[in-house]
Order: C-alpha cells, then sequence, then structure tokens
C-alpha cells in the first residue's frame, strides 16, 4: 500500500475500510480475518494513481492477481466499483461495498467532532446522512444499496463500522 499510496487521507480510508471489514470478518468468517482486512485494505489501492472509472480498480487488481492475491479478494475489491459489472456475490464483497463509502463518511463525522470518534454514536452519523452537503462526495446511495445487499439493519451496521474505527482510534487518526 505506501508504494502506490502518499496520501494520508487516502491511506486512513484505506486502514478504516480493513478495520470495518475485519470486524465483519470476526462476525461471520473469524479464520478469515486476516484475508478480509487484506481486501478491505487493497481495495483503492490504485485511486490516488488511476482515479477514473476507466482504471480503478482495474489496474490494482491486474498488479495484485500478478502478485498471487487470491481470487476472492480481487472479485470483491472489482465489486466495490459498480461501474466494473462485477457482481457481489460472497460475504465479503458485500461487506466491503457495504463498508467503503460509510467507514469514508463515518470519519468525515469525527473530524467535525471535537472528541473525533471516542463518542460517536449511529443517531449522529444518520443526522449528518441527511444533510448532503455534508461530505457531499460520498454516495449515500451506496451506502443505502450495500446496507440492503448485506441484510443488516441501518443502525446496528453503522454501530459496527464505528466500532471497528473506534478500536483502532490512536494508529487512525480519528
Amino acid at each position: 500500500m505506501h508504494e502506490w499510496v502518499s496520501s494520508p487521507a487516502l491511506r486512513t480510508h484505506m486502514e478504516c475500510v480493513a478495520a470495518c471489514t475485519g470486524r465483519y470478518a470476526d462476525q461471520l468468517e473469524p479464520d478469515q480475518k486476516e484475508r478480509w482486512q487484506t481486501c478491505g485494505l487493497l481495495h483503492d489501492l490504485d485511486w490516488e494513481k488511476h482515479p477514473n472509472h476507466a482504471e480503478h480498480p482495474f489496474v490494482a487488481v491486474k498488479f495484485l492477481r500478478a502478485k498471487g492475491i487470491d481470487e476472492e479478494i480481487l472479485t470483491a475489491i472489482l465489486g466495490h466499483a459498480e461501474y466494473s459489472g462485477t457482481p457481489r456475490t460472497t460475504p465479503m464483497a458485500k461487506v466491503l461495498f457495504a463498508v467503503d463509502e460509510l467507514a469514508g463518511f463515518i470519519v468525515a463525522c469525527c473530524k467535525v467532532r471535537p472528541d473525533g470518534i471516542a463518542s460517536l454514536e449511529p443517531r449522529s452519523v444518520k443526522k449528518k446522512l441527511k444533510a448532503k452537503e455534508f461530505a457531499a462526495a460520498v454516495s449515500r446511495d451506496d451506502i443505502a444499496k450495500g446496507i440492503a445487499e448485506l441484510g443488516v439493519e441501518e443502525t446496528q451496521h453503522i454501530q459496527t463500522c464505528i466500532d471497528a474505527i473506534r478500536a483502532d482510534k490512536d494508529r487512525l487518526g480519528v
């Protein structure tokens, strides 16, 4: 990741997504936690250098495939980009899509709070989600679609992601 990504904000995003995918792995496939975290960590590997639909995440997937990363991870990375046309059929792929935009949104919420993530609650996140001007680049549609595909309750999903990021808040700087 450090070879491809120099942006501290993008690195933090990738680490937060890895934390969230890892938290879901604990619930769904505990023996696969490291793989799920790897998926979350690498999902935006090429975004800084290739921030367009023609190249992201295709450049990273080609590179990672050559490095021997397994196909389930690569398919999940492809599936996090709606425009790739890759269906999200595995729990890993569904979780990656469901946590990606939300993790970024949670970090944005933390940046406007004096204590960061320390006291953040789902109701605060839900309130901010309604404010279209707040973190406007975050796709509310993708967040809603991810929750629906995962088949989880919205408040619980938000809490799961908050808890995952909060558990490593000092290292993540939130």
